[in-house]
Formats: C-alpha cells, sequence, structure tokens
C-alpha cells in the first residue's frame, strides 16, 4: 500500500490530507485564527492571592489574568494534591504574590473570564499522555483486554528512567502496538520535555514556554510512520520548521519529508480538491455502478447501500454480495473524510447466504483497522442492518467547508440556498446546531427554498 501525506498552507489555514494508493482518505483542516489555547504552557507570574477563594490569578501575558485553584496545583516537593473542600496545604502555603510558575492551560477564556490553568502539565502523544512529576500510571478504561492492559503497563514502566518520577495515561490508540513504537514514543516524550524545562529558564514571565503543536506537526507526530512513503509540504517555511522538529526528535523520519515546490497546487495535481467536493454529495458511486446515499441527522448518520445498475455475471445474490463487499471498503473512507462521528447505521442489501454476510463484516471490520478513531460495530442484522459507533475528534467536514467560506471572504451574511426538505431540517431538528454556527463564525446565516433542487444539491452565497 502507497501512502502519502500531503501538506497545504495558506496564511489563512493549513489542510492535510492523507492518500492511499492514489485516493483521497481523510483531511484535517486548522484555521490559523482559531486555534485555542488548551495545552500551552506559560510561564506565569502570581499577581494576586484569593485565600477566601483557595485560588489565585496568574498573568500569563493575555488581556486578561488567568485563575489557578489550590486543586490544580502540585505542592513542592511532591505534596498531596489539595481537594475541592480539603485541609490540605492553603493557597496562601502555595503561592504568593510575584512567584513565577509553570502553568498548563486547561480551559480557553470565556467571555469575561480568564483562562483556567493548572501545574500539573500533561502533553499528549499519540499512544501515551506524559505527566512529568507525577508518580502514576494509567490505562484507558476503553482498553478491555485485561491481558492487553497489563501488557501495556509493563512496557511503559520498563521504559521509563526508573525513578518512579514520571507519570503516564496509555491512551487507546497503544492497543495492539509493539514495544518499539511505543519505546519512540516514550524518548520523544522525554527530548521534548527537556526543551520544555530549558525554554522555561530563559523565558521572560508573561510569555509562552510550550505551545501545543500546529496541525503539521501532530499528523507527523500521529500518523507518519513506515507506511507513509512522503510527506509533501507547498509551504517552504513549514518544511523548514517540520525539518527541525523531526531533526531533533524523530530524526528516523527525515527522508519521508519533501518539499513541493511545483507552480500547479499541491492540492489539484492529486485530484484533492475535487475529492473534498464530492465527499460532500449525499449521494456516493460505487464502481461496480451501485450506490451509496448518506444522510446526517442531529441523531445519527444512516447510509443506504443499493445495487443500481449493477446485475452482476450469474445470480441475483452474487449481485448483492459484490456490492456490499465493495460497499464495506467505500464506507470506511467516507466516514473517514467526512469525519462521520456518533451513531451510525448502515442499510446492506439483504442478503440470503449467512457466509455472504460474514465476509461483508469482516470486509468493515478489516477496513476500519486502518481508522485513527476509535470504532465499535454488531453483527449484521436479520435486514441487512450494521449498527455501529465512531468516535469523533474534529469537526465534520461540511462543517469546515461552511466556516471556510465564511473566513475567507468579507462577507456581511451567508446565505444558503437548498431544496425544502433541507431548509425544513435546518429550520427544526438541526435548529441549535445551526445557531450555534452562526455564534462561531460571527455572521448570520439566511436560508432560501430553492424548489428545483435536489436534497443534495445547496451553495453558499456570500452576501
Amino acid at each position: 500500500m502507497s501512502e502519502e501525506i500531503l501538506v497545504n498552507v495558506t496564511p489563512q489555514e493549513t489542510r492535510v490530507a492523507v492518500v492511499e494508493n492514489g485516493v483521497l482518505q481523510e483531511v484535517f483542516i486548522e484555521r490559523s485564527n482559531r486555534r485555542g489555547l488548551v495545552g500551552n504552557i506559560y510561564k506565569g507570574k502570581v499577581c494576586r492571592v484569593l485565600p477566601g477563594m483557595q485560588a489565585a490569578f496568574v498573568d500569563i501575558g493575555l488581556e486578561r489574568a488567568a485563575f489557578l485553584h489550590a486543586s490544580d496545583i502540585i505542592p513542592e516537593p511532591n505534596g498531596e494534591r489539595l481537594e475541592p473542600g480539603g485541609q490540605s496545604e492553603s493557597i496562601s502555603q502555595l503561592l504568593h504574590e510575584g512567584k513565577t510558575l509553570a502553568v498548563q492551560v486547561i480551559k480557553d477564556p470565556l467571555g469575561t473570564k480568564g483562562a483556567r490553568l493548572t501545574t500539573h502539565i500533561t502533553i499528549p502523544a499519540r499512544y501515551l499522555v506524559f505527566m512529568p512529576g507525577e508518580n502514576s500510571l494509567g490505562v484507558s478504561q476503553r482498553i478491555e483486554d485485561e491481558a492487553e492492559r497489563q501488557r501495556l503497563k509493563a512496557i511503559v514502566s520498563s521504559l521509563d528512567d526508573g525513578q518512579g518520577a514520571n507519570g503516564y495515561i496509555i491512551r487507546t490508540a497503544a492497543e495492539g502496538v509493539e514495544e518499539e513504537a511505543i519505546a519512540k514514543e516514550v524518548e520523544f516524550l522525554h527530548k521534548l520535555w527537556e526543551s520544555i524545562q530549558e525554554r522555561s529558564i530563559s523565558v521572560e514571565p508573561g510569555n509562552v514556554i510550550h505551545e501545543d503543536l500546529p496541525l503539521t506537526l501532530r499528523v507527523l507526530r500521529d500518523l507518519l510512520d513506515s507506511e507513509v512513503e512522503k510527506m509533501r509540504i507547498d509551504s517552504r517555511e513549514t518544511f523548514q520548521r517540520v525539518e527541525r522538529f523531526v531533526e531533533r526528535f524523530i530524526p528516523e523520519l527525515r527522508e519521508h519529508i519533501e518539499y513541493y515546490p511545483g507552480e500547479r497546487p499541491l492540492f489539484d495535481l492529486y485530484g484533492v480538491e475535487d475529492e473534498i467536493q464530492k465527499a460532500l454529495d449525499r449521494k456516493v458511486q460505487l464502481k461496480s455502478g451501485g450506490h451509496m446515499v448518506i444522510d446526517q441527522t442531529e441523531a445519527m448518520t444512516t447510509i443506504d447501500v443499493n445495487t443500481g445498475a449493477y446485475v452482476g455475471h450469474r445470480n441475483l445474490e452474487e449481485t448483492i454480495f459484490k456490492t456490499n463487499l465493495e460497499a464495506a471498503q467505500a464506507i470506511v473512507r467516507q466516514l473517514r473524510l467526512r469525519n462521520l462521528g456518533g451513531i451510525i447505521i448502515i442499510d446492506f442489501i439483504d442478503m440470503s447466504v449467512d457466509e455472504h454476510k460474514r465476509k461483508v463484516l469482516r470486509a468493515l471490520e478489516k477496513s476500519l483497522e486502518k481508522d485513527h478513531a476509535k470504532t465499535y460495530i454488531s453483527e449484521v442484522s436479520s435486514l441487512g442492518l450494521v449498527q455501529m459507533t465512531r468516535k469523533r475528534t474534529r469537526e465534520s467536514l461540511e462543517h469546515v467547508e461552511l466556516i471556510r467560506e465564511a473566513r475567507q471572504f468579507d462577507a456581511g451574511e451567508l446565505l444558503v440556498l437548498a431544496s425544502q426538505e433541507v431548509v425544513d431540517r435546518l429550520l427544526d431538528e438541526q435548529s441549535t446546531s445551526l445557531a450555534e454556527l452562526e455564534t462561531f463564525i460571527g455572521k448570520p446565516i439566511r436560508l432560501q427554498v430553492e424548489s428545483l433542487y435536489a436534497q443534495e444539491q445547496y451553495d453558499v452565497v456570500l452576501m
């Protein structure tokens, strides 16, 4: 399998496309002006202690002072954490005005409230969350097999520096992962923590010590492995930043990184732009002549598989089986590409042969092994229905594309032209989501019915 990662950078946003054997599988988008502060580590300076609230205000260089509660402070040296309402050390014993300390943002500023802070530093990676200075080892509850839990705990315990001074949370993605991959990640986390400590000494209070990695470096950390042939980047500045990051932390990946200087846009070269537009269509054609219809509602997503013009060569059962088999692989690609999450109901065409049902389900499970999101699927019911769940970790592609339109152009409002059925749904079932989206982009969204539009047709007009 040939896999490539394409990175397209503009001043407004960064887009990352995962392409397998020339076919787009996933798209990640991060807008430059919408990156939050959660996860960032600052060198803070205590500007006010509030004994009555067991809290303090800390200046981290933002417009408003940030809030730090005593229960979010690791006492020095290695004292017990103060629980809300507890009788451990008071805030006056832990902090004093003018004290400097490293703090991490756990909640973004909102309205008149400043950011919420903690001194319990956590650094997430692909398989682990690193907690320097905390002697603990936890495993995600979603790893249910006890033998696997013990295997992972034994691996991580043996890889640490042996002093027991660091803590780890083993993430769901670590399930079934070989020791070598986990060892590389522990090494990466330790190097990163060393660089954070070095910077914490040199920076002045009120400045960032460490920012959560931008999209390109997160993809590099989480997705780039031996199966990826190349990571192509169309921005020289971003490429140079990636080069520095790789040389310091993961030098074995250097040969996989490549700068793309071509005049033709990188996403056009690979047909990514066209595939993104196709991913917003309701109907998805299958190579065999069959098709799938994907409908998203607030409660769930339904995928209906149809034979279409495909009639097969032998009989109807073979036609149905081959269509369902092709659809099983196509469905996983659509889940990843559209980033569909929550409850998903797949309506395969009814199959009368039990062996065919098993093979279709196995094909679905096999394809899902490539999906980085956590999934769970049930057996095929007598009606050919499969119920599954998929954890969504970012906005759906439809949501992101609408926001892209709003951010890219200076428009007073957005006018969405769609069929009567779609407008009715947006005003009824999706009214809350629509209101949240208006607030998020800071522009009103107006709906207009176009009687000649089919359900899958729509236009976004910038007013």
